[in-house]
């Protein structure tokens, strides 16, 4: 994404060495202007920066600081500027801190020591969801129609879905979701993770609208941060359960696939949370459903177990996960579109890699509603085992 400048970002970390080390991995904006850098060492600084300058679009804070660490700052932020993003720095797999950070506000965290590859991700993502935020609140007013608070919700869900996705000589992974008119609550997501392993996500959020919006921002975000702290899915699952339930006023929920791939084994480790298992495409067309593992949507009940299933993929093999936009497509006679129909589509076709194989699912899927309308969204993550 290309982001129009210049936007404003405060620093609060009290590393003296931080400082120049961002303003030379970041020289490049900083010069062209694209962002204008202010710097704080601790959040009684930082609040009085806030108070003296115009407005920042984006707070990029450390945990641990002397005379106000940035846990007391995110809680004094909203008094200030109620619509700036705030970004926690936060020590690897330090999921209590980054729970309270979520909890008072904070809308990502980056891990120290800090890769300014994500970095860079992190920011352009905070900017833009800010800037939608922004025109959201601006205009809000005005918005008198239930379509355009959707439209609102969808471009807040479009602004964190990843466009990058990793690949390597022995595997490949894309993703893609397509929006309906009327609701705007699927999201994916795909992170690194430690010893080469990959980290991936397919969701399906209640409701409609901003606040459904809202909570799969917050529940994607718990979702990162349960994933660096533990290696085994069921355990992120329980982990994003407990927070959101906990807290859910709104009596909100979100269907969640959650899974774990290491490419050195090809074992993939998955748990589910009342979504749709995947389903294992093979070499020779012939296709899998993955056994469910029992576990409910998160944010309904606390406490709840869940459990993970591992298997080893073949070479050519494809895992596909998916949302029920694409199982319960309908066509102008209410007919579904199904499983059977999804498993018949690649008897026909092999897809030669991950973009294709969910290019195929989208085709077949318009092709088979034709005019009906859309009413859910359509999302699709593969991955491929490479031969």
């Amino acid at each position: 994404m290309t982001l129009n400048g210049p936007h404003r970002i405060l620093v609060v970390d009290d590393e003296p060495d931080l400082e120049q080390l961002i303003r030379q991995r970041m020289r490049r904006e900083i010069r062209s202007g694209q962002f204008l850098m202010e710097f704080a060492h601790n959040g009684l600084e930082a609040l009085a920066k806030m108070e003296q300058l115009d407005h920042f679009d984006m707070v990029l804070s450390d945990i641990n600081m002397p005379k106000m660490d940035g846990l007391a700052l995110l809680e004094r932020i909203p008094s200030v500027d109620p619509d700036v993003k705030a970004v926690i720095v936060s020590a690897y797999g330090d999921m209590k801190n980054i729970r309270t950070a979520m909890n008072r506000g904070a809308f990502d965290f980056v891990t120290k020591p800090i890769d300014f590859g994500d970095l860079r991700v992190t920011i352009d993502r905070t900017l833009q969801n800010s800037a939608v935020w922004r025109e959201a609140m601006q205009s809000r007013s005005q918005l008198v129609a239930l379509e355009n608070e959707l439209d609102v919700a969808r471009r807040m869900q479009s602004s964190i879905l990843p466009t990058k996705f990793p690949r390597a000589d022995s595997f490949e992974i894309y993703a893609n979701m397509q929006p309906a008119r009327a609701v705007g609550g699927d999201f994916y997501d795909v992170q690194g993770l430690d010893q080469s392993r990959v980290g991936m996500a397919i969701a399906d959020v209640s409701g409609k609208g901003v606040p459904a919006a809202l909570f799969m921002m917050s529940s994607r975000t718990l979702l990162k941060g349960a994933a660096i702290g533990s290696s085994d899915p069921a355990m992120v699952l329980t982990t994003v359960n407990s927070v959101l339930s906990d807290d859910n006023a709104e009596m909100m929920f979100v269907t969640v696939l959650y899974a774990v791939f290491d490419p050195k084994t090809r074992t993939y480790t998955y748990a589910c949370g009342g979504h749709d298992s995947p389903l294992v495409v093979h070499a020779d067309g012939t296709s899998t459903p993955l056994p469910h593992t029992g576990g409910i949507a998160l944010g309904v009940l606390p406490k709840v177990i869940y459990r993970s299933h591992t298997v080893t993929l073949e070479e050519g093999d494809t895992v596909l996960l998916y949302t029920d936009g694409v199982t319960e497509a309908q066509d102008r006679a209410g007919e579904q579109f199904s499983l059977g129909r999804l498993q018949e589509m690649f008897q026909q076709q092999m897809p030669p890699g991950a973009e294709a194989a969910t290019g195929m699912v989208f085709r077949a899927v318009r092709d088979f509603a034709g005019k009906a309308p859309q009413f859910d969204d359509i999302t699709c993550l593969a991955l491929c085992q490479l031969r």
